[in-house]
């Protein structure tokens, strides 16, 4: 059953704001099965806030964006069990079919979080997320982030 999506709208006048909502996410137990899809203009800050939510689930070490790679995988220990999480960047995709391509199909179907930058770029091949960012940087360079939540999972990441 389609339903409206929830709609929140976030501000963040700073990059703290940005990794006080990522250490916010990262401790709610819906995110453990989530994807998420950000979206935003280069420098809208979608692989800050992927950095700062890795780190606050436990991602030690550099964080690379995946930018060239196109995937990046992490595992960590979240209450005592495995959280696997794969950090995605289509900006490179010239064609959506690189996303079948690529056998992200099969990565998609297995538990974990997926986040994913420039979901527009697998259009028509990636599934419905249950979160949406769209981060837009505004004239004093604060953020505007609009949360589109289309899944009971997406719901209970913006409760």
């Amino acid at each position: 059953m389609n339903q409206t999506p929830i709609v929140k709208t976030l501000h963040w006048p700073h990059e703290d704001a940005c990794q006080a909502y990522a250490l916010s996410l990262s401790a709610n137990v819906h995110l453990r099965h989530a994807q998420l899809c950000l979206h935003g203009d280069l420098g809208s800050g979608k692989t800050t806030f992927t950095r700062h939510l890795l780190q606050a689930l436990g991602v030690s070490g550099r964080i690379k964006s995946p930018t060239y790679a196109v995937v990046e995988s992490y595992e960590v220990e979240r209450g005592g069990t495995p959280l696997f999480i794969w950090h995605f960047d289509f900006y490179r995709f010239k064609d959506p079919q690189e996303w079948e391509d690529a056998g992200f199909r099969d990565m998609f179907a297995t538990p974990g979080l997926k986040i994913c930058e420039w979901p527009y770029k697998a259009a028509g091949f990636l599934p419905q997320p249950d979160l949406e960012m769209a981060l837009q940087v505004n004239a004093d360079d604060s953020r505007t982030v609009t949360l589109s939540a289309h899944s009971d999972n997406g719901r209970s990441l913006l409760a």
